[in-house]
């Protein structure tokens, strides 16, 4: 039924790769994310740990009211430079640096410089949103969530 056309010569022993031939492949996908030793190059990183720790304090009570996964995507040049995970719908909340380990609900694109201005409260996010500053994917409304969280933080 099936007949071979092909008719390669059949493998001999010490016929396998040399040395140096192949990739060696791993299971996990390259990292473009910074070493951690790198992380302090970025305004944005201590913002971050900020909020985590403030997230820790009272995720329980953020968990309640927001119920929601946020992933934040920073950028640089049109490319991800860092990217955290707001986690307030499982357990006592929890923020944690790379993508989101459960389907995220929202998905934010903001480049650093924006980031900072927002949380800073030197621009408006529905203006940046308009503005197309920033890029959302997912459940857009929950985006005002996260804003009262940031600005709670602010406050502190």
């Amino acid at each position: 039924m099936w007949k071979r056309i092909d008719h390669q010569p059949k493998i001999k022993p010490g016929d396998g790769p040399q040395t140096g031939q192949f990739k060696t492949l791993s299971s996990a996908p390259e990292s473009t994310m910074p070493h951690p030793l790198e992380l302090s190059q970025f305004q944005s990183f201590p913002v971050f740990e900020d909020i985590s720790r403030h997230i820790k304090e009272v995720g329980a009570q953020l968990v309640k009211k927001v119920n929601a996964i946020f992933q934040l995507d920073i950028t640089k040049d049109g490319k991800i430079i860092l990217q955290w995970t707001v986690d307030l719908k499982n357990g006592s909340g929890d923020m944690y640096l790379g993508s989101a380990r459960l389907p995220a609900d929202t998905v934010f694109t903001i480049p650093e410089p924006v980031f900072m201005e927002l949380v800073l409260g030197k621009m408006n996010p529905q203006k940046a949103f308009l503005a197309g500053k920033i890029k959302v994917s997912g459940k857009v409304l929950l985006g005002q969530k996260l804003e009262r969280i940031f600005k709670d933080w602010a406050k502190l």
